[in-house]
């Protein structure tokens, strides 16, 4: 295996304009979760409703990026990843300027479902792509480096949300997103995918492929199922930290935008962190074993800690969301798994699954926590979710260093 020269195999521009169309899908990822109080009071919901109003419009959201998983997975494999990189900016751009023009909590609903579907596509277009394009020693580097520089957009949108109006922190990531539109032009297309594309007898983002041969569909599953812990700790745990940590007793207020700040400030680190030790170990599985034993003795302390400080729940929030920093080789995992036929829409439909999965997750914990209380319920859904996670991982093949130049038949 030869060695990675960084300048010459990562820092090229297909890897560093996915980071910042990453960067701007994050920014408006995360943007509902940070300023869900302020705009559900400015909308005139009151206090003893927030959380319950604040699951259904991140559901709407979530629900939104299952169906836009599919459908741009699919276009991904059958028109090309750039398309899907084009359509799915444009949708939620301009889906977030109108969030920032709204005036009730029925069309802030349905704005959430729309920008959810655009969101869906980004990232699995982007890691394809780049995991197509760079030389297979280097791609868990490359896919980091997106990643890392991705998640960081939730910086600028705990930031602007914290110091302005939640309709302008709307209207300023749909801004960013037209504009990265401009960059986009000068994209090519994956060299494996124009390579499919020129052979009319493969089939190309046929979704059924996956649900008619069981191997398939167990890869397909463990491919998901590996995600669930990470998205427990983002969509539970920071989004739901002012309640969390109201019930845990803590000694000071604390913001759910300064939790998602320093989460995401983790999730830099150990997207970067987890490329860098999936290359240093030569195994994906290993970093994978390593990050998700950390997040979950890290969710037993989050939720035994009572009588917190702030800080103390910030630097929680830190440590997590690097225990969590393996979403970039989760999702290379994914497309490193499947062949050029389906890799786009496995690796667009899975983040999506995960992120979809919050439906799922949140419904077990607003009915667990009704009955046992809102600590007990987000243990019992914590617990459950890395034992998922685990499970699959263990099933999963090693795919470091695999060749990507295959289709699945």
């Amino acid at each position: 295996m030869r060695d990675v020269n960084l300048k010459r195999d990562v820092l090229n521009l297909t890897v560093i304009v996915s980071a910042l169309g990453y960067f701007v899908d994050i920014y408006d990822l995360v943007l509902f979760s940070i300023v869900r109080v302020a705009s559900l009071k400015d909308l005139g919901v009151p206090e003893s409703e927030l959380l319950s109003v604040g699951v259904r419009l991140l559901n709407m959201q979530m629900a939104g990026m299952l169906i836009g998983g599919i459908i741009w997975g699919i276009l991904g494999d059958k028109l090309g990843r750039v398309s899907v990189l084009f359509g799915s900016i444009l949708m939620y751009s301009l889906a977030n300027i109108a969030n920032g023009l709204i005036n009730n909590v029925e069309a802030y609903a349905w704005l959430r479902l729309i920008a959810g579907i655009g969101l869906a596509g980004e990232l699995g277009a982007a890691i394809t792509l780049v995991s197509e394009s760079l030389p297979k020693e280097s791609r868990g580097i490359g896919t980091s480096v997106v990643a890392g520089i991705g998640v960081s957009g939730a910086l600028l949108a705990a930031t602007i949300g914290k110091y302005f109006p939640w309709q302008f922190a709307y209207i300023a990531g749909g801004t960013l997103g037209l504009l990265l539109l401009i960059l986009r032009v000068k994209m090519l297309e994956s060299g494996m995918f124009n390579q499919m594309r020129d052979d009319r007898d493969v089939s190309r983002g046929d979704i059924t492929m996956l649900f008619t041969n069981l191997e398939r569909f167990g890869r397909y599953m463990d491919c998901i199922l590996i995600g669930i812990p990470l998205w427990f700790v983002i969509g539970i745990l920071v989004t739901f930290s002012p309640e969390i940590c109201h019930a845990l007793g803590a000694t000071e207020t604390v913001s759910a935008g300064d939790g998602i700040f320093w989460a995401y400030t983790g999730l830099v680190i150990g997207d970067i962190g987890s490329g860098v030790i999936s290359q240093w170990l030569k195994s994906r599985k290993a970093t994978l074993w390593i990050f998700q034993s950390v997040s979950a003795a890290l969710i037993l302390l989050f939720l035994s800690s009572r009588g917190m400080s702030a800080n103390y729940y910030y630097m929680l929030c830190f440590l997590l969301g690097c225990s969590v920093g393996y979403w970039a080789i989760f999702v290379t995992v994914a497309a490193e798994q499947f062949g050029t036929n389906l890799r786009a829409t496995v690796a667009t439909t899975v983040p999506n699954f995960v992120r979809g999965s919050v439906v799922l997750i949140t419904t077990a914990f607003t009915v667990l926590q009704n009955r046992v209380g809102i600590v007990q319920g987000a243990l019992t859904v914590g617990i459950v979710c890395v034992m998922i996670g685990m499970f699959a991982l263990r099933r999963l093949k090693e795919s470091f260093g695999k060749d990507l130049n295959w289709l699945e038949s």
